[in-house]
């Protein structure tokens, strides 16, 4: 086209707009670098969730007097501690890199406190589970010192891993809300929340898998607040992050996080339906249990593909830009607009 009729055409059409900018960066490499993880990491954060709430659940078990829900608390945050730990040491390619972690401590730093208080945590959560293991022990250690020694920390180890659980549950999701990660960073108000409720629901699915139905009452408390929490901090998150939100709904990330609210929901909902029975508690349980996972999973996968796409990164920073820019000047005259799809211009 010539460039009289180039001319023509923009005076002619009055809905004419530049089109919307693609998002590139230099040599289409992302401006982000992606976390080098892979499924270790999310199934290191399931099974840490799993163990915060076992031993929450299992230390108000044992002090109202449910042995079998108290047991499967116990050896849940066992289990789930011991298992977090092999992903996490997979990850990280030598047992050894988690002992050099140790031999600093930086409170700024999430990864830093979060060994530490992983190291605080494991020792007495293991303790209390080994209490439950002693009736498979020997007769002989059984009664001998070790064995009344063991059994008579059980209850104070087991509190103490209570009292530590909260931080077990929540301190992965600030860990990922501090790197720059578009999706993770912009979930830092309600993340830990989410992961909290979701540890919550997790835990109490896996005390009604394991306890029978006179015992499962607080386990079922539990994982139905824990869902509730989850699925309301869970939408709040998302309408507060923006643009960023966007790969929880979209690809792999978007199906697991669609399966997780359908695994919570008729989790929460199974069990307050089905409380009379055995079956229904157990499969609700088991929902429950796959729902806190896919959602790991989901914010996992959603925050690598924010990395991976420039446009999470750029269109928050003009935002951010022009809302400092009118804060800066209220009156208007010299505020910035912006296109969410192209550049930033100055209007005088």
């Amino acid at each position: 086209m010539s460039r009289a009729g180039h001319r023509s055409g923009r005076r002619g059409d009055k809905n004419a707009v530049v089109p919307d900018a693609e998002f590139t960066s230099y040599y289409g490499r992302p401006i982000v670098k992606a976390a080098p993880w892979e499924v270790d990491i999310p199934a290191y954060l399931f099974l840490g969730g799993v163990a915060a709430g076992s031993s929450l659940l299992s230390a108000g078990a044992d002090l109202t007097q449910r042995p079998a829900l108290r047991r499967t608390g116990r050896l849940g945050a066992l289990v789930g501690l011991a298992l977090s730990m092999v992903a996490l040491v997979h990850d990280l390619g030598r047992p050894a890199r988690f002992h050099h972690m140790l031999r600093v401590a930086k409170p700024t730093s999430p990864m830093s406190v979060g060994t530490w208080i992983l190291t605080a945590y494991g020792p007495f959560a293991g303790l209390a589970a080994a209490a439950e293991l002693r009736r498979f022990m020997p007769r002989r250690v059984r009664e001998g010192a070790l064995g009344r020694l063991l059994g008579a920390s059980a209850r104070p180890a087991g509190l103490v891993a209570a009292g530590l659980a909260p931080a077990v549950a929540s301190y992965t999701a600030v860990l990922l809300s501090d790197t720059a990660t578009p999706t993770w960073h912009d979930a830092h108000r309600q993340l830990p929340f989410v992961f909290v409720g979701s540890a919550c629901a997790a835990s109490g699915g896996l005390g009604l898998i394991g306890a029978p139905v006179a015992e499962a009452g607080p386990a079922r408390r539990l994982a139905v607040g824990g869902a509730l929490l989850e699925l309301a901090v869970e939408q709040q998150m998302e309408r507060s992050m923006g643009i960023t939100a966007e790969p929880l709904h979209a690809g792999h990330a978007g199906t697991l996080m669609r399966t997780s609210t359908l695994l919570t929901a008729a989790g929460a909902l199974g069990a307050v339906v089905g409380r009379r029975s055995r079956a229904a508690s157990a499969l609700s349980g088991a929902a429950l249990l796959a729902g806190s996972a896919c959602l790991r999973f989901g914010v996992f996968e959603a925050g690598q593909e924010s990395a991976r796409d420039p446009k999470y990164t750029v269109v928050p920073q003009r935002e951010r830009l022009d809302r400092r820019r009118q804060d800066d000047h209220p009156g208007g005259r010299s505020a910035a607009r912006s296109n969410p799809g192209g550049v930033t211009t100055w209007q005088p």
